[in-house]
């Protein structure tokens, strides 16, 4: 059954979403959004990273509260930088971050956090997962930021995910 409903949630929740941008319960919507929430699944199979091990649950809550303090902080700064850029330019820069944690979906995690908080730009990483090359808006310190971006969020990822 598996081999034919690799994500059965995921196929459900295609199946609603296309009756719900459809605005219609006909039974062409309800076929053809079947046969999407069928397909799309059994498509995309192997771009799916291994099934999630998480190792420590507890350091989820930490870690998600760390990351909200820092969006909103960041936006403040960001904004605030912004607004007085003619007095004070900002200092862009790309950095190098050696990583240690190599898990594909703790890469993900990280990615992801990259992205939501402002000023940061996850911007490649090396093939062998062991560099990361990020923009950063306006950096103070680089040896500073290098070591709060691997204690405030890689540490809590390899806890969780290696």
């Amino acid at each position: 059954m598996m081999r034919f409903f690799p994500a059965p949630w995921l196929s459900l929740a295609l199946w609603l979403l296309w009756l719900l941008l459809n605005l219609s319960l006909s039974p062409g919507n309800l076929l053809l959004g079947a046969l999407f929430g069928f397909i799309a699944p059994l498509l995309t199979a192997p771009l799916r990273p291994l099934p999630v091990r998480i190792r420590n649950p507890g350091v989820i809550l930490k870690l998600l509260f760390h990351v909200g303090c820092d969006v909103v902080r960041s936006n403040l700064t960001v904004g605030w930088r912004v607004w007085n850029a003619h007095r004070h330019p900002p200092r862009p820069a790309f950095i190098k971050i050696p990583l240690d944690l190599h898990d594909a979906n703790g890469l993900a995690a990280l990615s992801m956090i990259c992205t939501v908080v402002p000023g940061t730009v996850w911007s490649e990483l090396a093939l062998d997962r062991s560099v990361l090359l990020m923009h950063v808006f306006d950096l103070d310190d680089e040896a500073q930021l290098i070591e709060h971006f691997k204690q405030r969020y890689e540490r809590p990822l390899m806890e969780i995910f290696q």
